[in-house]
């Protein structure tokens, strides 16, 4: 059901601090600008690496979810995992037929790359925040 890992999301702080300890202490050289998404009450910024990338998250207003989870790790940290589905609606139909509670009422809702996400709660995931996002087209 899952295609291939797309990102993999971290909360921070400060995206641009984080951006340092990517670019000038891991090596990375593509990294896209800072944007707001919000909707979604969160800064986003990737970072390309040579299989996935990774999607650095930043709290944006008051009532951002990005809080809650830097009110736990001050520090930031793996928040989520994103796979990539040839169907969103079917994979959610799927998961939710298997018992799984997929947030938002099921309503996939378009993320950073500019199609439609759903998330998976932990509960049913290992423990794990699951992302799934519709393929993008033209994705590399």
């Amino acid at each position: 059901m899952i295609g291939k890992l797309n990102h993999v999301g971290v909360a921070t702080p400060s995206i641009d601090e984080s951006v340092k300890l990517y670019r000038d202490v891991l090596g990375a050289t593509k990294i896209g600008e800072k944007f707001v998404m919000e909707e979604q009450g969160v800064w986003v910024c990737f970072v390309d690496l040579p299989n996935s990338q990774i999607e650095l998250i930043e709290p944006y207003g008051e009532k951002s979810p990005i809080h809650g989870f830097l009110a736990k790790s001050p520090l930031g940290g793996q928040h989520h995992i994103c796979f990539e589905v040839e169907d969103i609606e079917k994979a959610r139909d799927d998961l939710q037929a298997k018992g799984a509670t997929v947030l938002n009422n099921g309503v996939p809702r378009i993320g950073a790359h500019g199609v439609p996400v759903i998330f998976v709660h932990p509960k049913n995931m290992g423990g794990v925040l699951v992302e799934l996002m519709a393929t993008p087209t033209g994705h590399h």
